[in-house]
């Protein structure tokens, strides 16, 4: 196997294929605990010997036990690491393709089996997949020590030595490892594509504002970008809760004394108190936490309006969202469930949604039970309507941008596998024959599966490479959307009743 000299040391992997080496675990900064806990990342120790690097690295704090994928055992520290897959045999320097994974800012890892880079790195990318710290870890907000037990802020980070948004810093930080290293692996620091998919795609639209990001890629996809941001305000609520959940006092001595296991246990704690109490307002529907914190340094503004202004300009977008997000949040039971008429008008009510938004769904959807109205309703305001503003937000600000829906179905006797969220995910990398992702895409796949997956990962492939997804780029709110079906290509028009109802609603979303 090669060696890959990196600015820490060298590394070694192994063979994912016959044409493509993974070499998987390199650190890209050091462990985020002891001294450095709640702080931005700090560079990574280096080494001398060759590093084996033929597994994962451990994942971040979290209690998610997810298909294929490592679970997090408390002690394990060094967690800020990335994976690279590389052509065997590199002519020249490939576009760079790193992908941010999702999980609502709470679980997740670069190694779900979906995320596999063999077959981009086969379409002619050197892919990149990384861990970041979630949870309490990554986002929760930890108050500034009181005067005598101040400590000097990192220079460059802000002055809070503990800052909000430490998830995305973790980000950023393996974005300038990229930069600084890629080449070693075949890649071109200066092609270089931000992707993710959930809350991973919403980390991709905040890199897109963030100063600290800036130059470190040069296009983006985002793929069903959820909308939830967080105030300070509500971030320290958030804090309070957590910390009484723990026994620990809401300070930032009384956070880094207790162990992540703790408020790992602590923040499921607090979510399954809003999920059982239906009069918890609009965290009762489904209780996510964390979110990106509006906190005027790290990320100063929501990006919506940043990106209206012209902040990434230059900065090439590609957007997609499923159909039927919401139905998989029913699927596996975060969501709560809402099947009388009564509770949707109270569901609407809490998230302060228009008079005549349900009634104009419902005209949409004549014949659908109340359940699947309030899923409709649920994802385009969680993924969809924010998907289409971002696009339509950053192409108001100058930017290029190319939207596109994902509305694969397939027919089964015991009913329809739906376009949910997520679904598309191992479509785009190419990854449908690991069994692990079957409930996703619903079976084995078809050889119309196939076909469509190969048209995603070139459709990433050609916009990491030249910008152009295969499909003209969208020039305003009547832009078509490109459709990804396995009934044959095409596209829409984006205006609809249903969407036209969504004029009256401000987004982002913000935690309550």
């Amino acid at each position: 196997m090669p060696v890959f000299e990196t600015t820490t040391g060298p590394v070694r992997g192994l063979r994912a294929s016959a044409d493509v080496v993974a070499v998987l675990g390199i650190p890209y900064a050091a462990p985020p605990f002891g001294a450095d806990r709640f702080r931005a990342p700090r560079p990574a120790r280096a080494w001398t010997e060759i590093r084996d690097c033929t597994s994962f690295g451990p994942v971040a704090p979290q209690s998610a036990r997810l298909p294929g994928a490592p679970a997090w055992s408390p002690g394990d520290e060094d967690v800020l690491t990335v994976n690279v897959w590389t052509p065997a045999r590199v002519g020249g320097r490939l576009p760079v393709l790193v992908w941010i994974h999702g999980g609502a800012y709470t679980f997740g890892s670069s190694a779900q089996p979906d995320f596999d880079g063999t077959a981009p790195a086969r379409a002619g990318l050197v892919v990149v997949t990384l861990n970041y710290r979630v949870g309490f870890e990554g986002f929760g907000h930890v108050p500034a020590d009181e005067p005598d037990h101040a400590e000097a802020g990192t220079p460059g980070d802000g002055t809070n030595a503990h800052p909000d948004n430490r998830g995305l810093l973790d980000q950023v930080a393996a974005l300038r490892w990229v930069r600084d290293n890629i080449a070693a692996f075949g890649g071109d620091p200066g092609n270089v594509t931000v992707a993710g998919q959930s809350a991973g795609a919403t980390s991709v639209a905040c890199l897109m504002v963030m100063d600290r990001a800036r130059r470190l890629f040069h296009r983006a996809i985002a793929h069903s970008a959820a909308s939830p941001f967080a105030t300070p305000g509500t971030a320290a609520a958030t804090t309070r809760e957590v910390a009484a959940a723990a026994g620990c006092a809401a300070t930032a001595r009384g956070l880094a004394s207790t162990s992540p296991q703790a408020l790992v246990a602590a923040s499921d704690r607090v979510v399954d108190a809003y999920r059982n109490d239906p009069a918890s307002g609009s965290r009762h529907y489904d209780p996510v936490l964390y979110a990106p914190v509006l906190d005027g340094d790290v990320l100063p503004t929501d990006p919506l309006a940043r990106l209206a202004a012209g902040a990434a300009r230059d900065v090439d977008l590609l957007v997609c969202h499923t159909t039927e997000e919401y139905w998989l949040l029913d699927a596996v039971g975060s969501s709560a469930k809402v099947t009388t008429d009564e509770r949707l008008a109270r569901f609407a009510e809490d998230f302060g949604l228009p008079e005549g938004l349900v009634a104009g769904y419902r005209a949409a959807m004549p014949h659908a039970p109340v359940l699947d109205v309030y899923l409709a309703v649920f994802g385009d305001l969680v993924f969809g309507e924010f998907t289409t503003r971002l696009a339509e937000l950053h192409a108001r600000g100058g930017g290029r941008v190319f939207r596109s829906r994902f509305d694969r179905r397939r027919r089964e006797p015991d009913g329809v596998v739906r376009a949910w969220h997520c679904a598309d995910v191992p479509f785009a990398f190419g990854t449908l024959d690991c069994p692990h992702v079957e409930f996703l895409i619903g079976g084995p796949p078809t050889p119309a599966d196939r076909e469509l997956a190969g048209r995603m990962v070139r459709a990433w492939a050609d916009f990491a490479a030249t910008g152009e997804p295969g499909w003209p780029p969208a020039d305003g709110p009547s832009a078509r959307s490109h459709v990804w079906t396995t009934e044959g290509t095409g596209a829409d028009e984006a205006p609809t009743a249903v969407r036209d109802l969504w004029a009256r609603v401000e987004f982002p979303l913000l935690r309550p």
